[in-house]
């Protein structure tokens, strides 16, 4: 264990601590792609929702989104529901706003520590580098100039390790934080979509 830190010199509590956050980036990465998989499914089955509504056929409209996985399924199911129980109006308007801020929300869950990674790691690869090229110089320093030259390039590579590798913690945390959050604001407008679009064939008739 001693011999791996050597290997890093300085900069060997830093990569540890990259490592974690690195395997912190990847479980929240695999959790939140399991969880925002199906976001954008069901367009389909809500489509033919809305066409069995608009022609009277509500029971059957409630039974071909009954399993849809997606947030918009969920906010359209509880939309037909309430207008089924009579619910209309800024009550419902109200109501369907607050459904669909949750699900947003709870997509958003963890989106921020992956930007907070990919935002921290480069730093703290940054000050890897910035103390092990302090300590390259100190110990140029003391041997007055007679250093050999492989041991300087050797602390020097050592200290470029940690801003390398808080680059490549960074660069996967920041490439999955921005196409979660683009899934996310489509999933947003298909509840929208869904939502309203139920409401004017609702008001229509």
């Amino acid at each position: 264990m001693s011999g791996t830190w050597e290997i890093f010199g300085t900069g060997g509590p830093v990569i540890a601590l990259l490592a974690l956050m690195s395997l912190l980036s990847l479980t929240v990465i695999a959790v939140k792609l399991i969880q925002l998989w199906p976001v954008r499914s069901g367009r389909s089955a809500r489509e033919q929702a809305l066409a069995l509504w608009k022609s009277g056929d509500r029971k059957q409209a409630q039974d071909s989104i009954a399993g849809g996985k997606s947030p918009a399924d969920r906010v359209m199911r509880y939309a037909m529901q309430a207008l089924q129980e009579g619910l209309r109006g800024p009550l419902l308007q109200d109501e369907l706003t607050r459904r669909g801020n949750e699900e947003v929300s709870r997509m958003n869950a963890l989106i921020r520590l992956l930007e907070l990674i990919a935002m921290v790691s480069p730093l703290l690869g940054l000050l890897g580098t910035v103390l092990g090229m302090i300590q390259s110089f100190q110990e140029l320093e003391l041997a007055q100039g007679a250093a050999n030259a492989s041991v300087l390039a050797g602390g020097i590579w050592q200290a470029l390790l940690t801003t390398a590798a808080g680059l490549l913690v960074a660069i996967p945390a920041a490439v999955a934080a921005g196409l979660f959050a683009a899934r996310i604001d489509a999933a947003a407008q298909a509840i929208e979509s869904a939502a309203g679009r139920l409401l004017l064939i609702d008001g229509s008739r």
